[in-house]
């Protein structure tokens, strides 16, 4: 599965946060031979928990999934750059990859504002591409926080 595949399935999934009114974020995590082993959704407003950013949630299941925490071979791919919580969430799960689609000029923590991916500070780096499918991901959100206003 390529990686602009992979964010075709993370924006189905954002799209399912629409249903409840929360951020459209979608996220997917494949294992190392490409099979998808969690996908979730931003839930902040449904849940009315801060944390349940869709990275976080899907860390969570990836790692219940596979019966344990370290998530080293495994990719994540998220509709918008991660923030700082995320990014240090993707950092904890050792996670191997990441892709992402729209960038977070406001909060972005892996190459707008920060790197945390990158940081020779942290004792795990993990390889980051960016702007896939960014013009969907990028329309998917400018259409729902539009609405709004």
């Amino acid at each position: 599965m390529d990686d602009a595949e992979l964010i075709d399935l993370a924006l189905a999934e954002a799209r399912r946060a629409l249903e409840h009114d929360d951020d459209p974020v979608g996220a997917v995590v494949v294992d190392a031979d490409g099979t998808v082993i969690a996908s979730r959704h931003n839930e902040r407003e449904l849940s009315g928990d801060p944390t349940a950013h869709a990275e976080v949630l899907v860390l969570r299941d990836a790692a219940a999934a596979r019966g344990g925490w370290r998530l080293d071979d495994c990719t994540i791919a998220v509709t918008l750059e991660p923030c700082v919580m995320c990014a240090g969430a993707l950092q904890q799960a050792r996670i191997g990859r990441v892709v992402f689609g729209a960038m977070d000029m406001k909060a972005g923590a892996l190459g707008s504002l920060y790197n945390v991916g990158d940081d020779p500070r942290f004792p795990h780096s993990y390889d980051v591409t960016m702007r896939v499918q960014e013009a969907e991901c990028v329309a998917l959100l400018s259409e729902f926080f539009a609405a709004r206003r």
